[in-house]
């Protein structure tokens, strides 16, 4: 989601985006990487809603601050070719807020620094197989980057890096492990006479950095997950309109114990 203009703060005011993702994922991979004989068929299909406000003032050294809540609704399904529909469930799904963000915006980069939270709004039942939420929080330091590697800014090159602390979740007391995850990408600009079209390669990889533990579990749970995934963008910039389109596929590869496949994002914004 934050693979290109990751350090670029917005104009002050405000902002509303839209992002539709689709993730699909047919291959079940073990810890070494090798696909298991029996899979199926996992994806999530989302709708992000987030709005935006960044201050007119600037502070510490050219800084803006500004803050977004996202309001996200989803369905998700997971089918095993042996056991059928295992689970499936839709609806408002854990929103996301970030209260802090902190941007400098200079002439050859930009970069932001951000402290977020996961509040589990979703609907989680213990066993159900209706699950929209995770039945957690997650708190998420970040830090996004872009470079502007030519003078006029035709090519770019961003970086997003969180890592995410989760809690116990509800009735369960299962700990989820913590995460570590990059954005990155590298697009040129051409510019038009009503607008600027950005196009390029992005790229995302997630790692699981601790272990998750279920007070539950007869075996260590020593298994973390790795995502890699490679794939391109095509963005459109309108100033007149004070909007914004953008379109991304993601394949993944030598994913490790977890589901490999694609995603694809469509997403939206205009400013106020």
């Amino acid at each position: 989601m934050s693979a290109t203009n990751s350090g670029i703060t917005p104009e002050p005011g405000f902002s509303y985006a839209n992002q539709l993702l689709f993730y699909s994922r047919d291959e079940s991979k073990d810890e070494n990487g090798n696909r298991l004989p029996v899979t199926g068929l996992n994806y999530v299909l989302m709708d992000m809603n987030s709005l935006i406000w960044v201050s007119q003032k600037k502070i510490l050294g050219g800084a803006r601050y500004s803050a977004t809540a996202t309001l996200p609704f989803a369905k998700n399904d997971l089918t095993s070719d042996l056991h059928g529909n295992i689970s499936g469930g839709g609806g408002f799904a854990d929103s996301y807020y970030i209260p802090l963000i902190l941007g400098w915006n200079r002439e050859r980069f930009g970069t932001r620094v951000m402290y977020g939270f996961l509040a589990p709004t979703g609907r989680f039942v213990p066993r159900a197989s209706n699950n929209v939420g995770s039945g957690y929080w997650t708190h998420a330091l970040s830090s996004g980057q872009t470079f502007y590697l030519t003078k006029n800014g035709s090519l770019t090159a961003s970086t997003f890096e969180m890592y995410e602390f989760h809690t116990l979740q509800e009735s369960t007391g299962v700990h989820p492990g913590e995460s570590f995850d990059l954005d990155y990408s590298l697009m040129a600009a051409v510019p038009r006479t009503n607008g600027r079209l950005q196009f390029g390669l992005v790229g995302y990889g997630a790692r699981q950095t601790t272990a998750k533990t279920d007070p539950h579990a007869t075996v260590p749970l020593d298994e973390r997950y790795a995502i890699n995934a490679l794939g391109f963008s095509l963005s459109g910039a309108f100033p007149k309109q004070k909007a914004s389109l953008g379109f991304k596929y993601f394949k993944e590869f030598a994913d490790r114990a977890s589901f490999q496949g694609y995603s694809l994002q469509v997403t939206g914004s205009v400013h106020f």
